[in-house]
């Protein structure tokens, strides 16, 4: 009897084994699972992260792209910033140059074309303080970019398309035209 109850309780232990070993089974199986689904969330988590990374870079790229730009303009608004005064004194300047160019014998008369000739110098001091400067025409080759042709005239002693007179003087502010010079240009 005693192998009897060694055996039923053999049985028992490969009994008490295979109840051991089901619920193992079933936590190895639920333990897969959690991993996998542990292994999917971590795969998101780091695809999230690497999408943000590259927003990031993104948004920090734009951001100095935009800091680069606004300075550029705030240098050119300050590089510039007396093109519109200079613009609008260009006639004046024009008008005393050609009041300047009138012949007077009259005594009483030459004193204030001195003056004028004072404030002219004046004016062409400022202009030259602000970067103003008169574009080159005498004997130059003409230069669309500097040079606006009125006129188109076959004269001898000048080469094709040489510069033969000046109609408007032409002005640069630094390195910008602000007014291209006007001029009769050789065929």
């Amino acid at each position: 009897m005693e192998e009897k109850e060694e055996m039923d309780y053999n049985i028992n232990d490969d009994e008490k084994d295979n109840n051991v070993e089901q619920p193992e089974q079933e936590i190895i199986d639920e333990s897969d699972e959690s991993e996998v689904e542990e292994e999917d969330k971590l795969k998101k988590a780091e695809q999230e992260k690497d999408e943000i990374y590259q927003k990031l870079l993104r948004v920090q790229a734009e951001y100095d792209n935009y800091r680069k730009r606004t300075k550029k303009e705030k240098e050119a608004d300050l590089k510039y910033r007396s093109q519109k005064v200079v613009t609008e004194l260009l006639p004046v300047m024009d008008n005393f140059e050609r009041a300047l160019q009138v012949e007077i014998s009259d005594p009483a008369a030459k004193s204030v074309v001195e003056g004028l000739e004072m404030v002219y110098r004046q004016f062409k001091q400022v202009f030259e303080d602000e970067g103003v400067e008169e574009i080159e025409t005498n004997g130059a080759t003409f230069d669309p970019h500097l040079h606006q042709a009125v006129m188109q005239v076959e004269e001898e002693g000048f080469e094709s398309n040489q510069i033969v007179e000046t109609m408007q003087k032409g002005y640069l502010l630094k390195d910008k035209v602000i007014r291209p010079a006007m001029v009769k240009v050789n065929q």
